[in-house]
This record gives C-alpha cells, structure tokens and sequence, in this order.
C-alpha cells in the first residue's frame, strides 16, 4: 500500500519531484511558455533597435534570449553542486527564467552610448556581482524579513497592471491600441481564464490560462488580430553564436549594471519565496534562496558571450505556480525544453509571437493580481505593528509614485534616473531594506505600552 501511495505522489503535477505523464504535463508546461515568451524577446527587440543592428543580428539577438532562458530555467530546475561546498548553482525550485523588463532602462542607456558589446562586458560583471550576493546571502537574509520580501512582491504585483492594461488594448505602439476589438477578445479571454479557474474541474481548472489564450487566439483569427507573417519568415533552425557582438568594459556601465544586479538579487528574494509560499506552502530555505542567486548570476555571465541580455526570475510565471499549485519539476522543464527549442527553430518562437497582445493581458492580468495578493500573504506573516505599516505603505508609494512621475527626477544626473525614475520595484526594495534596518524594533505589544505609558504622562501633567 505504502509503494502504490509513493506511485501516485511520484506522478502528481502538486508534488515537485513528480513524474506526471507528458501528456499531462505538456499543456501545463505550455502556458507557463506562453506566460513569458513576449516578455522575454521584447527586450531583445528594443535593444537591437536602440543600438541598431542589423535585421540578421537583432532575429539572432532574439534567438539568444529564448536560447539562455531556458538554459538558465533548467538550471534553476535542476541544480549544480559545486564539489564538496555547501553552495550550488540553481534553486531547485519550480521557476522561469527570461529576459527580465527590469534591465530595459540602463541597457538603453548603455546601449545608446557604447553600444551593444558595453551592455555584455557590464552584464558579465553584474553576474559575478549576483553570485557574491548569492554565496552570502545566508548572513544577510535576516535583513530580507517576509515584510521585506512581500513589499517587493507586492510592488511587482503593482508594477505590472500598466503593462497587463496596455496589453490587453492592444499594445502600445499598435494602430489598433484601445479599440473595441482588442478589449473584446481581451475581456472574453479573461472571462474564460476565470470561468475555468472558478467553476471547471480537473485539468480545465489547471490550465485555465492556456485555454483562455487558446479560445482568445480562435476568436482573434477572423478579427484580423493575427499576423502569420512573422512565421513564414522565420527560419528553420540556426544556432547561437558565441562572441558575435564582442565585449567590452566600460566603468560607468559596470556600475550601474551592478547595482540593478543587487537589486534584482532582492527582487529574486522576493520571487523565489513568493513561489514556496504561494505554490508549496512553506518558506524558502538558505540553500535554496543562495542556490537560486548564484544560479541567475551565472547564467547571465554565461549569456554575455551569447548576446543573451539580462535574466531574472519571471513574475508572471510564479503567479501561474501560485494559482494552480503545479509545481512539478517535469512540467516545466518541458517549458524550458520547447523554449530552448525555440532558441535554435525561429519558427517556434515566431509562431508565438503571432499571440495577440490582447489575448496575452487577458489571460494574464489574473496572474498578475495574484503575484500582488502573494505579497500582501508575505507581509502579514509579520506583525502589522505601526512601525511595519509604516515602513511598507512609504515603499510602496514612494515606489509607485516616483515611477508614474519620472520627470520629477529630470534635474538629476541621468544615471540617476536611469536607475531610481523607471522602476517602482527598485525605489521600494531600496527604501523597505534601509527603513527596516534604520527604525528601532517595535512589536505592537510595545507600541500599545509606549501609548499608555504617554497617555498616563499628559494625563499627570493636565492634573
């Protein structure tokens, strides 16, 4: 009985070292590529138009991104021991790996100034910069409470709805942004992702987000939302190209790199443990927060001599693990198999991108919620003590309100604004880590005696 029982764990999509079958596993993986595969080549393709490469060079700097997300998801899947040490590479748990957003604003920067080559070289040293973080992680981790790593949860959670919004209009940039056809195929596609996830069963329920985006796809056919162009021009297979773009190192590149790979380090906490908690129900361990560190740090260092841009770990795709509790390892190294596929056949990536964007918010504005609601079930594992309350409501809106106000900051140097003026998540990680460290330790129990305590001393100096 005991054998039969470890069988039927062995093969659960809730059980992460299960085996479920391919056929069950494969759907399940599909929507998490469907989840990332825009937001992963993006990047790429803003980048190759900022620098101005050429039209062979830019599809090859796209190929490279889907080439080192899944290389770098594998390695998050499965880890590597580093001989005898007690540190690896990779977390072991059940997340994505892309391109990250995040990146966009000093890799234009850079970009714009030294070209393609500054932005790999300052890349490299980022990444060796996320390994040292990650090797000490364990003695600083007290410095990253579930207040500190929910608050940068939640404002990634927050970040997002513009991006979740804008796609489901359309896209920006679009000729057909706001119309009527974008919100509608939008809105159907976000009824069927709730339908399935609320009141379906069994596998519908499961893979709610990708039957939202299949039935959003078959609706936006005959409203000429689809452009197969990008498939048939697309070519078969090609390979990576080690060292195409060069590398070079420039100083002030080095820097601002650097600090947006403490930064997302910070955003890995938050990810990494939004992903134990929401999917598997505990807290992220030591081994698996260090191993998870490392893991993106080396993978960046091994994606600058491929022209792969910057990783991290992907939101979105935590939020998936979080709404359906699939967190077997199997279902997304299948993920990161057909992205890695995609990586050497253009056309796989292609026909994905063929995607609406309105299809895409649709389907993932939920999971977006869902990342923010995860934040606010880390923050509250600590006490809401006004000291807390203080410190997270400040984050957030400073977070918030600088990046919606980015001219605020136009006096300062541009490498100031680069890095503080474009991204929510960096100003509240920034700001909840020092004010946490900075303001005395107060428990509520505290407070409630220090406002007796002043109530009891105006009371004897009105007698």
């Amino acid at each position: 009985m005991v054998n039969e029982n470890a069988k039927v764990r062995s093969r659960s999509v809730f059980d992460l070292e299960g085996m479920p079958s391919i056929g069950r596993a494969f759907p399940l993986g599909i929507q998490h590529v469907l989840a990332m595969i825009v937001g992963n080549i993006t990047p790429a393709i803003i980048i190759a138009g900022i620098v101005g490469l050429s039209t062979g060079d830019a599809t090859l700097l796209v190929q490279s991104a889907m080439f080192i997300a899944g290389i770098a998801t594998l390695i998050q899947l499965y880890p590597i021991a580093l001989g005898s040490s007690s540190y690896r590479i990779g977390s072991g748990l059940p997340v994505i790996m892309g391109v990250s957003f995040a990146y966009i604003p000093p890799l234009i920067a850079i970009g714009s100034q030294y070209g393609i080559a500054a932005i790999l070289g300052a890349q490299m040293v980022g990444g060796i910069v996320a390994i040292i973080v990650g090797i000490f992680i364990k003695p600083i981790r007290k410095y990253f409470p579930p207040m500190v790593a929910g608050t940068v949860v939640f404002t990634i959670g927050l970040s997002l709805y513009p991006v979740a919004v804008n796609y489901m209009a359309g896209g920006i940039g679009q000729a057909s942004y706001g119309s009527y056809t974008n919100w509608l195929v939008a809105i159907v596609t976000l009824l069927v992702v709730l339908f399935c996830n609320q009141f379906a069963k069994g596998y519908a329920k499961l893979a709610s987000i990708l039957v939202g985006i299949l039935v959003g796809y078959v609706i936006a056919i005959p409203l000429n939302l689809v452009d197969f162009t990008p498939i048939a021009e697309a070519s078969w297979f090609a390979l990576p190209r080690p060292l195409h773009f060069g590398i070079e190192f420039y100083p002030s590149a080095i820097l601002t790199m650097a600090i947006m790979y403490v930064v997302n380090s910070v955003q890995a906490v938050g990810d990494l443990s939004a992903t134990t908690v929401g999917g598997m129900g505990r807290e992220i361990t030591d081994k698996e927060l260090s191993g998870g560190i490392i893991g993106n740090g080396a993978s960046s260092f091994f994606a600058s001599f491929f022209g792969g841009l910057p990783t991290a770990t992907y939101s979105q795709n935590v939020g998936i693990v979080s709404m359906t509790k699939v967190i077997s390892k199997f279902v997304l190294a299948l993920a990161a198999g057909v992205i890695l596929l995609a990586g050497f056949v253009p056309k796989v990536g292609a026909l994905m991108t063929t995607i609406p964007y309105s299809v895409l918010g649709g389907a993932t504005i939920t999971v977006f919620a869902l990342i923010t609601m995860t934040g606010i079930k880390l923050i509250i594992q600590d006490e809401l003590s006004t000291r807390n309350i203080t410190i997270v409501g400040l984050a957030v809106a400073l977070g918030i309100g600088i990046s919606q106000v980015p001219e605020s900051l136009e006096l300062f140097p541009n490498w100031f604004m680069m890095i503080f003026g474009s991204s929510a998540v960096v100003i509240s990680a920034i700001v909840v880590f020092t004010l946490n460290i900075v303001l005395p330790k107060k428990t509520i129990d505290q407070e409630t005696k220090e406002r007796e305590k002043m109530e009891k001393e105006m009371e004897v100096e009105g007698s």
